[in-house]
């Protein structure tokens, strides 16, 4: 079964990361979500808290297929500023394993110079963040082993994205029809 680790941190936009989340969960992949705070309590930006399955430091992620970044002002910081977080990313890309972000997250990866001469999405008015990216105003935009989105109003096109990469378009497409989206 294919494996996610979902990343936590301190202002993380809630519909974009439990919307992706449960899709997938829904879309029989396994997801484990990650703190990245040092507490598996992490609160989000609109002040609800998520408990974590694991904290960062207690993982090894060979074991795992992609890396998940939700977004939110502060939640996106606060993964910028993961040090650790950042190595585990970079090993990702190296390896060419797959890497998803929506909102301002993206820019996490384009901060990293990982997304030169890739097409991107993000939050509108992080443009900037995309550094070297070419830039575009899809919901969902995939790019090799790359996929990002733009926001709250996109985590369900996201979410099924990820579940068409790992099952199949049939799978997404019954998805989407099992939630009343397609």
């Amino acid at each position: 079964m294919a494996k996610v680790a979902a990343f936590l941190a301190e202002g993380f936009e809630e519909v974009e990361a439990l919307t992706v989340i449960d899709l997938l969960r829904r879309g029989n992949v396994e997801v484990t979500t990650v703190s990245i705070m040092g507490d598996k309590l992490v609160n989000g930006s609109h002040n609800i808290p998520v408990k974590a399955d694991a904290l960062f430091e207690d993982l090894s992620y060979d074991g795992f297929d992609m890396l998940f970044l939700p977004g939110g002002g502060l939640g996106t910081q606060n993964l910028k500023a993961h040090k650790e977080l950042a190595k585990v990313i970079l090993d990702f890309d190296k390896k060419g394993k797959k890497l998803a972000a929506i909102c301002a997250a993206p820019t996490v990866y384009g901060e990293l110079g990982i997304l030169k001469g890739k097409n991107a999405t993000c939050y509108p008015g992080c443009e900037s963040g995309l550094i070297g990216a070419n830039y575009k105003t899809e919901s969902v935009v995939k790019d090799g082993h790359f996929i990002t989105s733009r926001g709250v109003g996109t985590a369900i096109d996201l979410g099924l994205k990820l579940v068409e990469i790992f099952k199949g378009e049939e799978a997404s497409k019954a998805l989407g029809k099992a939630i009343v989206y397609l």
